[in-house]
This record gives structure tokens, C-alpha cells and sequence, in this order.
């Protein structure tokens, strides 16, 4: 049976692609301004009403921050700042009242994960040397931003169940609160791992290995052969998450080596460099279908959701970070990221615009998908054939170490703070309640009343 989206790309017919050179800058560069030309219709910041930081329904918060962390790859790798101010504008209008991403517009839904992906982009503003924020908001720096981030998540490990790791979801009422997943946890294990190396502080290193470890112990990162396997998680449960979900998806995988690249620059301990190698074997064995990347846990069923069809994009930045942080394995993974790109290319050339992409990239053309997720997957894996081009991520003081002791200065200028986010209230750090202000009791009171006198009014009524 032909799904709808592949039966209408075949009733359009066959549409060249991006005219992508792949060892041309400009040639990138001139896709992904057309990628993201298409991005930006689905940004609800620059319409009127629309909120700063979000892209319209049914496009949730978390995908916004993985989406503005790609975008500022685009405006370093193709040193374009079109879209410089929307990015800026975005990341700090969600960084919320404690400046630690937990927005008052999402902190009631909000999941570990979600806030996690904001971490990841502010890592990469940090990195990039993104337009460092001034005005009002000149007390905030990117890196402050990751670290409260680092700081309100990694008060929420949980060694009550399963012997640590966080859980999916931050409050009690939400599904998935008994629920520890990987991606949450790889996300504050990547975000650990890239402090400590942007900062030389050892502090993180450890944390990161905590949390490594503890994955490996759960068998949510499983080594089968010579490879690893990454499972969705398990729940708490009576079994201790001894009972896995074994769905595997690209961006777990991707959070996971990327860490793991991270951590081997900054230590140069070899083990790292063992767990990178697995890492690549496992996506090697999992995710290529002719040696171009592919969702396999839903991509040929066609059910990948709305989050799903975005995964490739985070994984297509770890790879290339890891490719660029790890030489011993630069050339392997060039391969997949050049093979990859050039189908996915293939794969823009759709929609009214010509370059509209699919989320198909071994299809040959644009296989009728289209959205938010196959645009920013698209951007992220082209984007990365430019690694080579670039310096590695900036640090603070230096990326790897000699004898023990930091290198010399790394470039970056975002400024340190290890303290940001622990003077955060309950609520944004253990958060298994919701603290309810003055205020919202006052608000409340007045609904109340006014439901009440609803009630009443409406009985009296019935009964006369």
C-alpha cells in the first residue's frame, strides 16, 4: 500500500533538487538559505501575535529549541546573519523567570528533555561565539544559560528508582513521570560533558560520567557485538526499569556519541574513544539504508510523528561534531554525512517553492513529507559537510589538555557561571510540585467564587 504523502509525489512527478556541490561552501550555503527561507514559514515570532521563541501548532516548545540551535550552525558555518536578531530574540525570550528555561508558558507540561534541548542550543551559541546578549539581558550569558540548565536538571537525579537517572517528566501529574527515558538523560550527559570541556572544570566531566555509567548499568545503552544499541527507556515500575522499551531513534544515538566526542577531546582518556567507536557501529548497523541516514523505527512504515520526522537534525550536528572533535573517526562518518546530504538535497524539491524537502533522503526526489522537522533535518546534515571549513567548537580555555592542565585560551567569550540556576525557586529545580504564588491564589479565589455563584444561580433557576 502506497502512503498519501509518496503517492502524491508520484502523481507531481519527478523534480530535480538543490543543485548541491558538496565540497563548495557557497554551494551549501546557497541551500541552506533556501531551507531556511522555508523554516521561517512555520515561525510564529514574526507574526503578528505570535509568540517570540515558537513555531506555530502542532510544533511543540522542545522542537523550537532544537530547531534555534541548528540555526546557529547556519549563521556560523555560512557566516549569514539574516536571521542573527529572530535567533537572538528567541533564545532569551524563553529563558524564563530564573533564567533556566523553564518558561511560565511551558513549566506546567515541560519534561526534561524539553528543557534539555534548550541547554543544547544555548551550548551551541557558547560555542559558535553567538552575539553575546546585552541590554537588559546583559547579566545572561549563553554558557550561564547551559549551566543553570545543567544545575536545575542535575538536581532532579533520582536515585530512589532504578539507582539514578531522571525521569521523562519533571511534574508528578504529567504521563511518562514514571518513566526514565534515554534522551533525557543523554541530553544532561552531552550537556555535562560540553561544559567540562568549555570550561576545564572537572566537575562536569564527573557528572557526566555518573550519568554515562548509569545508562550502561540500565542497558539503556546496550553493547551488542562490536556495536551499541540505544533503547527508548523503561519504567519504574516494581522491576526497577528492568523491563525496556526497545524502539531506537537517531537522535538518541546522536546526543549519546556527541558526548562521548566531548568528553574524549577534553580527557584525551582513550575509553572514549572506545565508546565513540561502538557508538559508530551501532548507527552504522541501525540507521543507513545505502549509506544515507534514515528514522528505521518508523521511516519505511510511514508513522513517523511530528517530533520524529525532526531526530535526524540533532543527530546530523553530533555527527559532524564528533567528526571534528574525534579525527580517528573524521573520514567514516564524512562519508555518511556527504552521502546523506546529497539525498537530502535530492529530497528538496518539492512544495510550491521548488525546494520544499522530504524526509526520505534515499528516495531519489521528494517523496510528498513535508514540515518543520524535514526542513531543519535537511539543514543540519548539508550544513555539516562544512565542519572542515570551520574551527571546532570555541572553549573557554582551550579544547583538549596537556599534562592535566588547560591549553591555552579556546576563543570563546561567553562568560562562566557555575552558580546560575540554584537560586532557582522549588519549582524550576525539584519541581515536584507546583508552587502556587500569592497571586494565582488570589486568581484562583475569584474563579472560584464566580464558578460558585454560576452554580448557585443556575439551581435556584432549575427550581423556580
Amino acid at each position: 500500500m502506497i502512503w498519501l504523502p509518496l503517492l502524491s509525489s508520484l502523481l507531481l512527478g519527478s523534480v530535480k533538487g538543490l543543485d548541491l556541490d558538496t565540497t563548495s561552501q557557497d554551494s551549501v550555503c546557497d541551500a541552506a538559505t533556501l531551507i531556511v527561507d522555508g523554516i521561517m514559514d512555520y515561525y510564529e515570532g514574526i507574526r503578528y501575535g505570535g509568540t517570540v521563541g515558537m513555531f506555530q501548532p502542532p510544533y511543540y516548545w522542545w522542537l523550537a529549541g532544537e530547531v534555534f540551535g541548528g540555526l546557529i550552525d547556519t549563521w556560523y558555518f555560512c557566516e549569514n546573519d539574516t536571521y542573527e536578531t529572530i535567533i537572538y530574540d528567541a533564545l532569551l525570550a524563553q529563558i524564563g523567570q530564573d533564567k533556566d528555561y523553564m518558561p511560565s508558558n511551558q513549566t506546567a507540561t515541560e519534561g526534561n528533555d524539553d528543557q534539555a534541548f534548550w541547554g543544547l542550543a544555548a551550548l551551541e551559541a557558547a560555542e559558535r561565539n553567538f552575539t553575546n546578549p546585552s541590554g537588559e539581558y546583559k547579566d545572561v550569558s549563553w554558557m550561564g544559560l547551559a549551566q543553570a540548565v545543567y544545575n536545575t536538571m542535575w538536581s532532579r537525579w533520582d536515585t530512589t528508582n532504578c539507582g539514578g537517572g531522571l525521569r521523562w517528566q519533571i511534574f508528578t501529574w504529567n504521563t511518562g513521570y514514571d518513566y526514565k527515558n534515554s534522551v533525557s538523560n543523554a541530553g544532561l550527559f552531552n550537556i555535562a560533558a560540553r561544559i567540562a570541556r568549555y570550561t576545564s572544570n572537572d566537575t562536569y566531566a564527573d557528572t557526566a560520567k555518573t550519568i554515562y555509567d548509569w545508562l550502561r548499568d540500565v542497558n539503556f545503552i546496550y553493547l551488542n557485538g562490536n556495536g551499541y544499541q540505544v533503547y527508548d527507556g523503561a519504567k519504574i515500575g516494581t522491576d526497577n526499569c528492568s523491563t525496556l522499551s526497545k524502539a531506537e531513534w537517531t537522535y538518541n544515538y546522536g546526543i549519546l556519541i556527541g558526548g562521548c566526542a566531548y568528553m574524549y577531546n577534553y580527557t584525551e582518556d582513550q575509553s572514549w574513544l572506545t565508546e565513540v567507536g561502538r557508538f559508530y557501529e551501532g548507527i552504522s548497523a541501525t540507521f543507513l539504508n545505502n549509506s544515507i541516514i534514515y528514522e528505521r523505527q518508523c521511516q519505511e512504515s510511514g508513522t513517523c510523528n511530528n517530533d520524529q520526522r525532526s531526530f535526524k537534525s540533532v543527530f546530523s550536528r553530533m555527527l559532524g561534531a564528533t567528526a571534528k572533535l574525534v579525527p580517528e573517526y573524521h573520514d567514516k562518518i564524512m562519508d555518511i554525512i556527504t552521502a546523506s546530504a546529497k539525498g537530502a538535497a535530492e529530497s528538496c524539491s518539492g512544495g510550491s517553492d521548488g525546494h520544499t524537502c522530504g524526509m526520505n533522503w534515499a528516495y531519489g526526489g521528494w517523496d510528498g513529507w513535508y514540515g518543520l522537522g524535514e526542513q531543519i533535518s535537511a539543514l543540519e546534515v548539508m550544513q555539516n559537510l562544512l565542519i572542515d571549513k570551520h574551527d571546532a567548537p570555541y572553549s573557554y580555555y582551550g579544547g583538549r589538555r596537556t599534562n592535566g592542565t588547560s591549553s591555552s585560551r579556546g576563543g570563546g567569550s561567553s562568560n562562566i557561571d557555575n552558580e546560575a540556576g540554584t537560586s532557582a525557586d522549588d519549582e524550576s529545580l525539584n519541581a515536584n510540585s507546583m508552587r502556587i504564588k500569592s497571586k494565582d491564589r488570589v486568581a484562583a479565589g475569584i474563579i472560584t467564587g464566580i464558578v460558585l455563584a454560576i452554580v448557585i444561580a443556575l439551581t435556584v433557576w432549575m427550581l423556580v
